[in-house]
């Protein structure tokens, strides 16, 4: 896997991408931290509303800045954004109201909304193997998954020598330090994108690609699979570890490592598994893991088992829940690559940027509201049933006959790419 690391180019960049993300770590810790000493005991209230505006921004800001930013060139586009984002890290310490703080994570993460689906977009080109690209999001996914473990604990560590606005200055040296990585790289050139049409049609570009191809629809089914099983983890441990098992936060950052390990173990499998099996196979197989990781959570509600039982039964569900959501993001993005062209592909990808956290926006909130205010059953059966229906629109969309093994050949799509209309 480690041996796309010579390529010099994709080497930078992903060093970058880990800075960035771990900056983003410390940023949510501080952002939380910072939110209790503007509000007290409403933190949680502005909390709540700056992670909302994070995910209207991502999903309105992604499709429309990779058209206002189509003809920026790439290596000006990543290092403008990191900029952006290091400027307010380095402001959020200043401000002392709540509005402040949802102007400035907004403008954030429209930054972020524009750096990721680019960066993204990126990658097939620095590494065009199919192999190679293979093992690069096998990187990426367990650099997202160690940076959801190790971000906590070195905020904690941290936390006991400096101050939280601190962690803020290390945000933005994060920032600052991606943006110069990416500065002494020198990036692939891809060709001009289409500017005709209105300026609606072109934000609606990706998405109309994507609901043009039928392996691409099926992808959108899966985002609600794997947005309806990360909900349940990222929003409710917190709740059924004190609740259920009696833990601490120390047993949520257990469980939440279960979860972590679990998408580890099949991000670092996946390059393997697409070597013998086509995607449609890998991610259709670990999609369907999670309604059956979902299920076993819903039992663990309703039956209230001793302690030992509890904690067995929900680190086994994490863990199947990690696995699952992994096996279907890690191969994503090789679906969008094979779908698009050099020219669109940085709209396929802010598409499915967007599209995918408006799925996490709605089950969040379901998660969240639906557990709260009716029970946490309800909001574990509502996401179980989104995660199974999802998953067989999915399987029932995903067409066989694109079925590939082995190497890289986009070639059956092309008779859909007539139908982007374009």
């Amino acid at each position: 896997m480690f041996e796309v690391l010579a390529v010099r180019t994709f080497r930078t960049l992903f060093a970058a991408q880990v800075v960035a993300l771990l900056g983003t770590g410390l940023l949510t810790v501080a952002l939380g931290l910072l939110a209790y000493d503007v509000a007290g005991s409403g933190a949680g209230a502005v909390l709540g509303t700056a992670l909302a505006i994070k995910m209207v921004a991502y999903v309105f800001g992604a499709p429309v800045m990779s058209v206002v930013m189509a003809r920026v060139p790439r290596r000006t586009l990543l290092v403008s954004a990191d900029g952006v984002r290091a400027a307010i890290a380095a402001l959020l310490p200043f401000i002392d109201q709540p509005w402040q703080i949802y102007v400035l994570i907004f403008v954030l993460q429209a930054a972020s909304a524009t750096f990721t689906p680019a960066f993204q977009s990126i990658i097939p080109s620095v590494l065009p193997r199919e192999r190679d690209y293979t093992r690069a999001l096998s990187l990426s996914r367990l650099a997202y998954d160690l940076e959801s473990m190790a971000s906590p604990v070195l905020a904690a560590m941290l936390l006991t020598v400096i101050s939280y606005n601190s962690l803020f200055v290390g945000t933005a040296l994060g920032f600052v330090l991606s943006a110069g990585l990416v500065a002494t790289t020198i990036l692939p050139r891809v060709p001009s994108p289409d500017s005709s049409g209105s300026m609606l049609q072109r934000i609606a570009l990706g998405s109309r690609i994507m609901l043009a191809d039928p392996v691409l629809r099926a992808l959108l089914a899966l985002n609600m699979a794997v947005a309806g099983a990360s909900a349940v983890v990222l929003v409710n441990t917190i709740v059924y570890v004190p609740g259920l098992l009696g833990g601490s936060s120390a047993g949520i950052a257990l469980a939440l490592a279960c979860f972590g390990a679990g998408s580890m173990a099949a991000a670092l499998g996946v390059p393997r598994l697409l070597n013998t099996y086509a995607e449609r196979q890998v991610m259709l197989c670990g999609a369907a893991t999670l309604p059956v990781g979902l299920g076993v959570t819903v039992l663990l509600l309703v039956s209230s088992p001793e302690m030992a039982v509890g904690w067995t039964v929900l680190g086994t569900a994490w863990v199947l829940l990690g696995a699952g959501t992994s096996l279907v993001n890690t191969p994503a993005a090789r679906l969008i690559r094979d779908g698009s062209t050099q020219q669109d592909r940085p709209q396929v990808f802010a598409a499915q940027f967007s599209l995918s956290h408006a799925c996490f926006l709605l089950t969040y909130l379901i998660a969240g509201w639906v557990g709260a205010q009716v029970s946490q059953v309800a909001a574990a059966v509502a996401l179980t049933v989104i995660a199974t229906l999802a998953t067989t629109v999915a399987a029932l969309t995903w067409p066989t006959a694109v079925i590939r093994s082995g190497a890289w050949n986009p070639a059956p799509r092309t008779q859909w790419h007539g139908a982007r209309g374009r």
